[in-house]
């Protein structure tokens, strides 16, 4: 009975090994890669497969999630031929498990060696102020390096992320001392082109303010002259009427018996006044004459 016992229990490990052996369930975003008598077989994917037993084996196992690897912190010499220690973290994905199984030993090693190797090559080719803004293209150009070597294994690099470049504390102290100096300089350059577009301001106002003034001066004295002109106009237009409102009063009756008149007053006028302002007064000889007076001053207006 107990060698029954044994026997049945013999069997039962058996039948579970035998079990284990030929069931497979393969998880989500998982592939497995069968080998049958040592040589590929084929690629399970996610779900219930059963394998011939001791004749398929499960050689390996790949996930198909995307996968973070962290670059460690390298040593790289700039153009400048300054040291520093850069690191970073490389994001792949399984695309082909086939090729991932038999085209390289550790994908993963092979592809993080790749990248610091393509890393040092990238940062000897620019200035250690430069790598600081070149981080985008050092990344891209990372990537596309390994993809193109990643392919033949049937990974994809997604991304390729710098995380610290670390220069020497020495060049760290020159760039803040550099910094520093910049920024004064541009504090300086921006002082004094303020000074400078306030002075052009001031110019320009001072410019604008004298050519007002100048225009100003010159209207009015254009309206100087035009108001002169308009005056002398207007005393020339009255003399004018006036002399052909005497012409017309000598041409009617009685006319010209007024206008000696006229000449005889003003003539005692004008004398009686050259008597009042000067204390030394020639008396013509015909004075008394005033009818003589009269008579040429007559004859010269008909002359005329």
């Amino acid at each position: 009975m107990t060698a029954f016992l044994i026997v049945l229990f013999v069997i039962a490990l058996f039948v579970v090994f035998l079990l284990a052996r030929t069931l497979q369930v393969v998880p989500q975003q998982s592939a497995y890669v069968v080998e049958r008598l040592g040589k590929y077989s084929r690629t399970l994917h996610a779900g219930f497969h059963i394998l011939v037993p001791f004749l398929e084996r499960v050689a390996y196992g790949h996930s198909l999630k995307e996968q973070a690897v962290d670059v460690a912190e390298q040593v790289c010499i700039t153009r400048d031929n300054v040291l520093v220690g850069v690191d970073a973290v490389l994001y792949m994905q399984v695309m082909d498990p086939h090729l991932a199984s038999y085209g390289i030993t550790n994908y993963a090693f092979a592809i993080g060696q790749l990248a610091q190797t393509t890393l040092r090559s990238q940062i000897g080719k620019i200035e250690l102020d430069r790598t600081f803004e070149e981080r985008g293209a050092i990344n891209a150009h990372v990537v596309a390096e390994l993809d193109k070597a990643s392919a033949a294994w049937g990974v994809k690099v997604l991304r390729y992320e710098i995380k610290n470049i670390n220069p020497p504390h020495d060049v760290v102290s020159a760039m803040e001392k550099q910094m520093r100096a910049e920024r004064e300089k541009r504090a300086v350059i921006l002082t004094s082109e303020g000074e400078r577009d306030a002075k052009i301001n001031s110019a320009e106002g001072e410019k604008q303010r004298a050519i007002k003034a100048s225009e100003a001066q010159r209207q009015q004295l254009m309206n100087e002259a035009e108001g002169q002109a308009q005056a002398i106009l207007a005393v020339a237009n009255a003399t004018a009427e006036g002399l052909r409102m005497v012409a017309s009063a000598l041409s009617v009756e009685g006319g010209a018996q007024a206008m000696q008149l006229r000449i005889g007053e003003e003539y005692v006028k004008q004398f009686g006044k050259i008597a009042k302002e000067s204390t030394t007064l020639v008396v013509p000889s015909n004075l008394a004459d005033l009818a003589s007076v009269v008579s040429m001053a007559t004859n010269i207006t008909k002359r005329s």
